[in-house]
């Protein structure tokens, strides 16, 4: 009688135990994650991607069970490829309505476009519409970022006014800004402190960067959407989960803390509340 007790006490033991280990996400599938440059949050090197969110990735497939395919694509491509359904993550992504529709958002950081340049005499702007009247100005922006509606009514003015430019990433929009062929852009400081740090040719604009917020473009929220259309629904729901447990445990503002200044993190970036 003795033994059988002890028995049964030692298989419920064995299975508390495995279900301590299966209450973690485990993939059935490879997870195909595109990435395009941002900053330093995504380094893109040749085929090669580094940076805060593939490092993430990287410590989650070791305690989640799941791999992750990364490969270097360029932004307007990487919307297409999440869009399309040939793309089970889209990251980082700030939340927007549209994406709404495409994927299951989780928050990881709290971020704000700020409108930049190159530190002038200019006067002050603080709004979208003031930026609308200073016509002598040229704006890049990086084609396929995404702010929400107010962004996407400010590039859709800016281009009827023949004021717009659209590049592939930051770093062309660091060199058009040092060349004086742009004269402002609109993006996270982070993208663009992280393309101006790690290039020699643009890397003296670090500390020449003036940055400004817009009353329209207020804090959101940046981090990961999770396919609605690509992914099985267990495999969707582990993927959740293992997001969440990252967004809980605080490491990407700390990753952030790591990789940029306090400059750069004050008007920008900041933790989730």
């Amino acid at each position: 009688m003795h033994r059988h007790l002890y028995t049964l006490r030692a298989l419920a033991m064995a299975l508390a135990a495995l279900g301590a280990v299966t209450a973690h996400a485990e993939c059935s599938r490879v997870i195909q994650v595109p990435m395009s440059s941002t900053g330093l949050s995504v380094l893109v090197n040749g085929d090669a991607v580094s940076g805060i969110y593939p490092d993430l990735l990287r410590v989650m497939s070791d305690k989640e069970k799941c791999t992750f395919a990364m490969t270097a694509v360029p932004r307007a491509r990487l919307e297409v490829l999440f869009e399309s359904g040939r793309a089970d993550l889209l990251m980082p992504a700030s939340k927007t309505p549209k994406r709404d529709a495409l994927g299951t958002f989780v928050a990881l950081i709290q971020n704000r476009a700020l409108l930049m340049s190159i530190q002038s005499k200019r006067p002050a702007i603080g709004s979208v519409r003031e930026l609308l009247e200073q016509t002598s100005l040229k704006v890049a922006l990086v084609r396929g970022f995404d702010y929400g509606q107010p962004y996407q009514d400010l590039v859709a003015t800016l281009g009827q006014q023949g004021r717009l430019i659209l590049e592939v990433d930051a770093l062309s929009i660091a060199r058009l800004l040092k060349a004086g062929t742009a004269d402002v852009t609109i993006m996270a400081p982070t993208i663009l402190a992280g393309a101006v740090q790690g290039d020699e040719r643009v890397r003296d604009m670090v500390d020449a960067l003036r940055m400004e917020p817009l009353e329209e473009l207020p804090w959101g929220s940046s981090g990961v959407y999770v396919s609605n259309t690509s992914l099985s629904p267990a495999d969707k729901a582990a993927l959740l989960e293992a997001m969440e447990r990252a967004a809980r445990s605080g490491d990407v503002w700390k990753s952030f803390q790591r990789y940029y200044s306090p400059a750069v993190l004050k008007n920008g970036i900041r933790p989730l509340p």
